[in-house]
């Protein structure tokens, strides 16, 4: 149980609640009986909200979670013997309790990055186990965005690894529990660093920017959609009041309600960034693009402000925390929480 003497959580945009917008959108959809799994209005709003944005090839489904979103997204691409190349810090590799081995039975091929993004190279190097029988055989290139370190992909390096997976015969996909926050950053539309910069399926993250477990995984590969109904049962994600989860997307896509949740809290945590400035021995360690702030400080004077504030240590060794914000973190939040900070560091 949290401790109610908690201030604003700076440990994760999950611990943020809902937008009111998003809850009037569940209200909106809780009016009497409606077919179930997916079989209603809302979803078929939504479906269409997909193709307006992302193109009329473009087929949304809505899920539960983000991992399970990944799971359905990846597994469209992979067979029996496949690899994924991904970065070493990617969510499928860290914190999905290695569930891409275990559910899609196939391995993954990290690799190190200072930043959290992959480079065309590092797509090229991985590649000479094709056409090996004794070896698992590339079939997909998975990234995050935002990064697992809060850097943000430009849609023009997105573009040149899609073009670097297409010539291989490789597809690419999207983590996108935080697509919107990338946006947001480069002040541009989600489909400029989806489907036109070459994207064959990604997940657009809902629950870390103002709703309640809503995620969706969307394809922009025809002739991978037919299957997404049959895998997202068999990966038990297929919602039975699926209306519930389509209102909240559809209103995340509708005015620009993502744009506007992700925007403020990326503005937060710049906010946060560039507070640190003047409190002593702490420093920024990758560069803020997103809601994500990471600082290496002193142990103890993390330890310290941990007894007021949840947050978490992202590398105890090295003194390295992250601190994220989220579309309800307000200016006093962050001024209250940067001054508790710059009294522990001054002790």
């Amino acid at each position: 149980m949290i401790d109610s003497t908690y201030p604003k959580s700076f440990a994760s945009d999950n611990h943020a609640g809902v937008h009111p917008a998003i809850l009037d959108a569940m209200a909106g959809a809780n009016q009497g009986d409606a077919p179930a799994y997916g079989g209603d209005t809302w979803t078929a709003a939504f479906e269409q909200r997909v193709k307006e944005i992302f193109g009329p090839q473009a087929e949304g489904f809505p899920v539960i979670n983000g991992a399970g979103a990944n799971m359905v997204g990846l597994g469209l691409m992979l067979g029996r013997y496949d690899a994924i190349i991904c970065p070493d810090t990617a969510h499928i590799a860290t914190h999905e309790t290695g569930a891409a081995e275990r559910l899609l039975g196939v391995k993954l091929v990290t690799v190190p990055t200072p930043d959290g993004k992959l480079r065309p190279d590092d797509i090229t190097s991985r590649l000479s186990a094709l056409g090996d029988p004794h070896q698992p055989q590339p079939s997909v290139v998975s990234i995050s965005q935002t990064t697992e370190l809060g850097t943000c992909y430009t849609p023009h390096e997105i573009a040149a690894l899609a073009d670097t997976a297409h010539a291989a015969g490789l597809r690419l996909h999207i983590d996108g529990a935080r697509l919107a926050n990338a946006a947001a950053f480069h002040s541009c539309g989600l489909d400029a660093i989806t489907s036109a910069a070459g994207v064959d399926v990604f997940s657009f993250g809902g629950t870390k920017n103002g709703a309640l477990a809503a995620e969706a995984v969307v394809v922009l590969d025809p002739s991978l959609a037919r299957s997404v109904p049959f895998l997202r049962r068999q990966s038990l994600q297929l919602a039975s009041k699926m209306r519930f989860i389509s209102a909240q997307l559809t209103a995340l896509l509708t005015d620009d309600l993502w744009r506007q949740n992700a925007s403020h809290a990326n503005a937060m945590a710049q906010r946060l960034a560039d507070g640190l400035t003047d409190i002593p021995n702490v420093s920024l360690v990758h560069p803020v693009e997103s809601n994500a702030v990471f600082a290496q400080l002193p142990t103890d004077v993390a330890v310290t402000l941990q007894r007021r504030y949840l947050f978490h240590f992202w590398d105890k060794a090295a003194g390295i925390v992250r601190w994220m914000t989220a579309f309800d973190t307000t200016p006093e939040h962050v001024d209250d929480f940067l001054g508790d900070l710059r009294k522990a560091a001054l002790g």
